[in-house]
């Protein structure tokens, strides 16, 4: 069975794709270097049309109502209040736009106006180089350093300078330590169990906070913040692992370091991370997003009672396993840094590498 990776990345070649929802314009260049927070592409998009039947409102044919339709073509803005049609008659009616908005289609003696039309600015999400266009669509951007992904992001992007506010592993955020000092910087802290100290975060404006976990009772909060969130092990209170640790305190003060907090979808691969340019004399290999469950990998489980929980899967025992539900799953068993032995269906765990 396929398994999703989760990387702790000292150095690697990172490469992402970065696409609009929908077509639209590229603005990025070809080679260019590029932040996290760097537009790369927009677009409009809209949701909401509204229909004008000009044939029926003044009850004629649509041929006949094509002929009554003035100085409307698809693409056209048209404010509120504007007159589309006029009837016949002493007291011709005027057909008039309701709400305004952008003409996408014209014909059959009808006038479909979009009325939701909004901007979409695509953020780079990552510094690096940019070493593909996509046309309409979006680019591909490189970078070499450090990858850290996390199990939760708040849906923010931006990078700044890194801030080693964690002392050690274990470190517990507190609102009296976000001093004004720390402003602009990306901070790596601990655990935040308080809603202080993320509103004290949010006073001081800094870039973005690197977590090892998260009082669940704060997400909400959280994906309010103004800046991106990370949290690197699990939503709850626990330390942050080793590996994270190490290499993130040791780029102290290291510039352009991106926090992007985007959701994990298993589907697209996006996943929230922190990535620190580093210098480099050549590309190292690029990551696998997927591998094969075997035993003797180091894998995390995603879902309660147990998640973040970090272990070895020993086995994958043939065919289904029973759960304590009754559930039968295609399972591994795995063992806890903590010397617990469990048995975890395989959709709930990933491999860290």
């Amino acid at each position: 069975m396929l398994a999703p990776v989760s990387h702790t990345l000292a150095l690697t070649t990172i490469i992402r794709k970065r696409e609009l929802p929908v077509h639209g314009e590229v603005i990025a260049k070809l080679n260019q270097r590029v932040l996290a927070s760097t537009v790369v592409a927009e677009a409009e998009y809209s949701h909401k049309h509204h229909l004008i039947d000009v044939a029926r409102l003044l009850d004629i044919s649509p041929s006949a109502a094509e002929k009554k339709i003035k100085n409307v073509q698809v693409g056209k803005k048209l404010a509120a209040g504007a007159t589309i049609a006029s009837g016949g008659g002493l007291i011709p009616k005027a057909i008039k736009v309701e709400h305004s908005g952008r003409v996408v289609a014209v014909g059959g003696g009808q006038v479909l106006i979009d009325t939701s039309e909004k901007e979409f600015t695509l953020k780079a999400g990552i510094s690096g180089e940019v070493t593909e266009l996509l046309p309409n669509k979006g680019v591909v951007i490189q970078e070499v350093g450090a990858l850290i992904q996390g199990v939760w992001g708040n849906g923010k992007v931006n990078n700044g300078t890194l801030h080693v506010l964690a002392e050690d592993p274990a470190h517990l955020l507190e609102a009296n330590q976000m001093d004004i000092n720390l402003r602009s910087f990306v901070i790596l802290a601990g655990s935040c169990q308080n809603p202080e100290s993320l509103k004290a975060a949010a006073d001081i404006t800094i870039r973005g906070l690197i977590l090892s976990s998260i009082h669940p009772s704060l997400l909400g909060l959280a994906r309010k913040m103004p800046y991106p969130i990370i949290v690197t092990d699990a939503i709850g209170k626990h330390t942050m692992n080793e590996s994270a640790y190490k290499i993130i305190s040791t780029n102290d003060q290291r510039e352009n370091v991106t926090v992007n907090g985007e959701s994990y979808d298993r589907y697209t691969g996006t996943r929230p991370e922190v990535i620190i340019p580093l210098p480099h004399s050549d590309f190292p290999p690029v990551p696998r997003d997927i591998e094969t469950f075997a035993p003797g990998q180091k894998v995390r489980l995603r879902r309660p009672p147990h998640a973040g929980a970090t272990g070895q899967l020993n086995r994958l025992p043939e065919g289904l396993e029973k759960l304590p539900n009754g559930l039968r799953v295609v399972a591994g068993e795995v063992k806890l840094d903590s010397g617990e032995v469990l048995i975890v269906p395989l959709v709930n765990l990933e491999v860290l590498g």
